[in-house]
């Protein structure tokens, strides 16, 4: 039988305080990691001005519609990047992209043809590329957008709207202002070498010419059109940025993805980006009135029958949305992977508006409404117990003179009537 061991108080005491000793080292060293951590972690979390600003935006549970439809519906806060707007990431690309090619050359002028939120992302983020921008806008759209973009220093020109055909729609002045901004330089440029009056100008721009040419031709510096519906740094801006971000934020466990198409750039990115990953995520398209890229999609033809025969609307884009639907094919939407589409409606898009700020406090935009529609009707068609991840493009801020305007709804019979979600037929 072994001996007890047996210890002395002296013992117990040098023992018990060897371990207090320890403890407290252990503390301070490891208190002193963390700080540390935490205080790398925190400049790495700092970024570099506006631009550096843009991009890895939240993806969030969107609970009503989640419980509602028994499957995860995510969403990509989109609207908060500094910008306000998916586009602002599109932007950048272009602006970017254009510079490194020579496109576009330092202190040019940026022109645009756009329903205002690729406006308002290229005003944003022009300035910290020392460019400016010049913004065609149709018309009719929400008269906020005009205000901020020329809060933003944009120059702005309103247009009717007209078909894509038409030399005067807002996409082709938008071209033809670039064209104009890159002749008025090169006749500076000209000038300057003929008569040596390089003294005499002001940015690029003799006093006579600016006193002719008004607005964004008095800095002259070249043009550069971004054409976001054709230029495929936007299809890149999503590849290479929106859709790897969602990939990481699901842990790549997600099973599929919606969204609305106007240039096709985010919808075509993401979808492509995503099935290259994981073939089994399904993509979508969801598509308003008006547009006919859902018959695209499942059909194989842009136009029904009917339209084909010409029975068309002159005007087909009879819808409240903004930013969405198109009647031809884009470069950038002919990169998207899709495995289906649904259609969505005008009435649909508001319900869903007031519903999720209801229900989630989430102020959204009609474009971002109707992705949410659509996210709705792939729970039901997929049925519970799976991942859906949709793009909250922008908030409702520059939506309130229509979308959110209870005169214009009634005058269209678009009056939010709903208590749940009955419109999606879910009780």
């Amino acid at each position: 039988m072994a001996a007890p061991v047996r210890t002395t108080t002296g013992a117990v005491v040098v023992a018990v305080a060897i371990s207090v000793s320890m403890a407290v080292f252990s503390y301070f060293l490891f208190s002193k990691k963390t700080n540390s951590t935490l205080h790398s972690d925190k400049k790495k979390k700092q970024r570099s001005g506006v631009v550096d600003a843009i991009g890895n935006t939240p993806l969030i549970r969107i609970n009503c519609l989640s419980e509602a439809t028994g499957c995860e519906i995510l969403g990509k806060c989109e609207f908060l990047n500094p910008g306000g707007s998916v586009k602002d990431r599109v932007a950048v690309k272009i602006i970017e992209e254009a510079l490194e090619s020579g496109e576009l050359a330092p202190g040019g002028v940026v022109t645009e043809g756009s329903a205002g939120s690729t406006a308002i992302s290229l005003a944003t983020v022009a300035p910290a590329y020392g460019c400016k921008c010049h913004v065609v806008i149709p018309d009719d759209v929400a008269i906020e957008k005009s205000q901020i973009l020329e809060a933003l220093g944009a120059t702005v020109e309103r247009v009717r709207p007209v078909s894509i055909t038409h030399k005067d729609h807002y996409v082709n002045v938008a071209r033809r202002r670039a064209l104009e901004a890159n002749e008025l330089a090169a006749q500076n440029k000209k000038a300057s070498q003929v008569d040596g009056k390089d003294q005499d100008q002001i940015n690029g721009c003799r006093p006579d010419q600016e006193k002719e040419n008004p607005g964004f031709l008095s800095h002259c510096n070249g043009g550069f059109f971004a054409d976001q519906f054709e230029n495929l740094a936007n299809f890149r801006a999503h590849y290479e940025g929106t859709g790897p971000e969602i990939w990481e934020q699901t842990g790549g466990s997600l099973d599929a993805f919606v969204a609305a198409a106007g240039t096709g750039g985010t919808v075509a990115g993401v979808s492509k980006f995503l099935q290259e990953k994981n073939q089994n995520i399904k993509c979508f398209l969801i598509d308003p009135p008006g547009s006919g890229l859902f018959n695209k999609v499942t059909r194989g033809v842009m136009y029904t029958k009917e339209e084909a025969e010409g029975r068309r609307l002159k005007n087909p884009f009879d819808t409240i949305t903004e930013g969405i639907g198109i009647n031809r094919l884009t470069q950038n939407f002919m990169m998207a992977k899709l495995d289906g589409a649904f259609r969505g409606t005008d009435k649909e898009a508001v319900e869903m508006s007031r519903f999720l700020l209801r229900n989630d406090g989430l102020f959204l935009g009609s474009s971002s409404a109707m992705n949410c529609v659509g996210a709705v009707r792939v729970a039901k068609a997929l049925g519970p117990g799976h991942t859906i991840v949709t793009i909250l493009c922008d908030s409702g801020m520059r939506h309130l003179s229509k979308f959110y305007d209870a005169k214009y709804l009634s005058q269209y019979g678009l009056t939010p009537t709903a208590t749940g979600l009955e419109f999606m037929s879910i009780k």
